[in-house]
């Protein structure tokens, strides 16, 4: 995720705090010290961040619960909103799904009666209504805003963890796409009902709302472009017609080929048509700027280019797609090369990851044979939980 710092790495998976977050901190322990002076300030900043530590152990209870399913995960990052745990694949099995969702709140209830067990911390629900007062124990109202979190999580507002259990208990009957569809819709018009609370009481309720609408609206056409995409072979969608440069070529001659077309980034292959790398709109302007216009193509082009057949299936690119995309931090587009347009072979079946490419329908010639591409999609970074 953009715009966030890494503290540092746990079990394997990267832990990251968003700027917001950073920021947000800064205004608690700002307006604490103009309320209270300098002991109020650290005790609201130190309370805060116990809460997000919390949260983050929230997170690794669906991190760690994933992983028993062969779910990796790459990182985690705190955001003033809560927490968001990027997940390598989204378990399509109900019953892995329910574990992994269950697993978060759960791990908030176990720190809730463990504060209460082994600290002598005494829940009262009053304590939520008091949470910043420093009259009130950092152990009880730690305890008390656990079980919140727990509670809050489990409203059906996919893709929280309430709208992804929810999901998982339609699917038995349902099936997974179907569940989606009427969980998403279901979130849709919880997020409308946290928004308006968020105008009469709380504004962060507002973001909330915001992220969980556009979120579930996301992740729906997802699961929707997935299941559209089975037994569909990538050929049926690639475009076979593209300009193409050469690893000798000139950069400035890479930058006239850019403006004359629409095209976004270029496959580069060698005389025997083969390819051996991407060159994209940000690498001739890195290689302008570092290189010179007189520097070729070979030296400023993607050379790590993941490939898949063209009778291969969409399914199959779109899961290349997910992880690649989340490797390069953004979106991507799947490239198909094509077969030879002088012999016919099949002996170029790749696939590169970039950026963008021209529309479908839209072709240029190509002197080196034919590249095929096909858009799978741009989507956000992975599911959420």
């Amino acid at each position: 995720m953009g715009w966030s710092v890494n503290i540092g790495t746990i079990a394997g998976t990267a832990v990251r705090i968003h700027v917001t977050f950073l920021l947000f901190l800064v205004w608690i322990f700002v307006a604490s010290y103009m309320s209270g002076g300098p002991q109020a300030a650290w005790n609201s900043t130190a309370f805060m961040v116990l809460l997000f530590a919390c949260v983050l152990a929230h997170e690794f209870g669906h991190i760690f619960t994933a992983r028993v399913f062969g779910v990796a995960t790459p990182d985690v990052t705190l955001l003033p909103i809560g927490g968001v745990a990027r997940l390598e694949r989204i378990p399509e099995k109900p019953q892995e799904e329910f574990l992994i969702a269950i697993a978060g709140p759960l791990i908030n209830v176990a720190i809730a009666f463990g504060l209460v067990a082994f600290a002598g911390a005494n829940l009262d629900a009053r304590h939520l209504a008091a949470v910043e007062s420093a009259r009130i124990s950092m152990v009880d109202r730690l305890a008390a805003v656990n079980l919140f979190l727990a509670a809050f999580n489990m409203i059906p507002a996919f893709p929280m963890d309430g709208g992804r259990v929810l999901r998982a208990l339609l699917a038995i009957r349902l099936g997974f796409v179907r569940a989606t569809e009427v969980a998403a819709t279901i979130g849709q018009w919880v997020a409308f009902g946290l928004g308006f609370l968020g105008l009469l009481y709380n504004p962060m309720l507002i973001f909330i709302a915001i992220f969980v609408y556009l979120a579930a609206a996301s992740e729906a056409r997802l699961v929707s472009l997935r299941a559209m995409s089975r037994g569909v072979p990538v050929s049926s969608a690639m475009v076979t017609q593209f300009v193409t440069l050469a690893p000798e070529a000139h950069i400035d001659e890479a930058v006239e080929t850019l403006l004359r077309t629409n095209q976004s980034e270029f496959p580069v292959v060698d005389s025997g048509g083969r390819l051996v790398g991407l060159l994209g709109r940000g690498d001739m302007i890195r290689a302008l700027k570092q290189l010179g216009p007189d520097a070729r193509v070979a030296e400023a082009m993607t050379t790590q280019v993941p490939t898949i057949g063209y009778r291969q299936t969409l399914d199959e690119a779109f899961r290349i797609l997910q992880t690649k995309s989340r490797q390069a931090g953004r979106a991507d587009h799947l490239r198909d090369v094509g077969r030879d347009a002088a012999g016919g072979r099949g002996d170029a079946e790749r696939l590169s990851l970039g950026p963008m490419g021209p529309p479908r329908g839209v072709s240029y010639p190509s002197p080196k044979g034919r590249v095929g591409a096909v858009q799978v999609g741009c989507f956000r970074l992975g599911p959420i939980l």
